[in-house]
């Protein structure tokens, strides 16, 4: 996810991918990183058989570069479009 400028980039793992970007859209956790830097996009998700594999996943991206993140957003959504309306009706 990302702010409306895209200069935050936030990683996160969720079994709820729906509740959870309405959480972060609503600013729910007033005091978390994602509503004091306004981290309401979500321009890039993948989807895993178990919560497991997609804590690994995360882990990995979590540990790259902004860069290799940029590049895997780009990959899939180049005009860094908000997803929200992709995962609206799961």
């Amino acid at each position: 996810m990302t702010n409306i400028g895209n200069t935050v980039l936030y990683t996160g793992v969720t079994s709820d991918l729906l509740s959870r970007v309405l959480e972060h859209k609503s600013g729910k956790y007033a005091n978390s990183f994602t509503a004091r830097y306004n981290v309401k996009k979500l321009v890039y998700y993948e989807v895993f058989p178990s919560i497991e594999e997609a804590i690994d996943r995360e882990k990995q991206i979590k540990g790259g570069s902004r860069k290799k993140k940029e590049e895997l957003i780009n990959a899939t959504n180049p005009e860094w479009k908000d997803l929200f309306e992709n995962i609206k009706n799961w």
